[in-house]
């Protein structure tokens, strides 16, 4: 997330959740009941803020009507009921990221994700974002695929593409590992991957001397998956590595006039 949350809360049992969640973004802002509490959180949303609502689905379904724009534009929102049991995300919940973001929360409290959008229902499009040094093995990658696999329960049957920097169009071990597991492997120019700066969880200034982009396997793998459904994607893995190779894993939701 580019701009930091804000929580709000209007019961004591909010407010003690709210503290609970802060803990888990540093740099977020809990404000309980506010004076001018409409006026706070339009402010908020509008200035880009992924907002956490501690209150009923219904005000805050009342108090944004009026500056909502459309599901490109608008921050994410999740609602969480005071008990903390539920979290639900209300808006922008696949293309803003509200979606990733409410399960890694209700991951984190022990809650119940309430997921209602049409993409979680669609059949999900994983490509694997793949960097490596020159003349790294088979072996080397594969076992990378498999940490990052296992870390999100994912089999490799589930992974429809691979994907990574044209400089590494010649590399026989991504080659290999693509020939292998029968998945079509894509290449893309720096200034494609520099197109995904913004949602990079690493920036790498060794990576940008080296190819001028700042992360090959997040961006490779966002740029990817984009291609593959047309619609917009968000990376389950963050950019993880070895000695040699380094990966991320994005994820995106078909279109229902697309296939595979």
């Amino acid at each position: 997330m580019s701009a930091h949350p804000v929580i709000f809360s209007l019961t004591d049992r909010g407010q003690k959740l709210g503290k609970r969640i802060q803990q888990c973004y540093p740099a977020s802002r809990h404000l309980h009941c506010p004076p001018h509490f409409r006026a706070e959180v339009e402010h908020c949303f509008t200035q880009g803020h992924p907002l956490v609502m501690i209150c009923a689905t219904g005000i805050v379904v009342r108090t944004l009507a009026n500056v909502l724009q459309d599901k490109y534009q608008d921050p994410p929102v999740l609602v969480l009921d005071d008990q903390g049991q539920f979290v639900i995300p209300l808006l922008s919940g696949h293309e803003g990221g509200a979606n990733e973001w409410g399960r890694q929360l209700a991951d984190h409290l022990g809650a119940q994700l309430v997921l209602t959008s049409h993409a979680t229902y669609t059949r999900p499009c994983y490509v694997l974002g793949m960097g490596c040094e020159r003349g790294t093995p088979l072996s080397t990658l594969e076992s990378l695929v498999e940490t990052g696999l296992h870390l999100h329960q994912l089999t490799f049957a589930e992974i429809n593409a691979i994907a990574s920097i044209e400089l590494k169009s010649d590399e026989d071990g991504l080659l290999a590992l693509a020939n292998k597991h029968q998945w079509p492997i894509h290449f893309y120019s720096t200034p494609t991957l520099r197109t995904y700066d913004a949602q990079l969880t690493q920036r790498s200034d060794i990576v940008y001397r080296e190819t001028g982009c700042y992360g090959v396997a997040e961006a490779a793998a966002l740029a990817g998956a984009e291609a593959k459904t047309g619609t917009k994607a968000e990376l389950i893995l963050a950019k993880i590595k070895n000695k040699q190779a380094t990966l991320a894993i994005a994820r995106a939701y078909l279109k229902p006039e697309v296939t595979l």
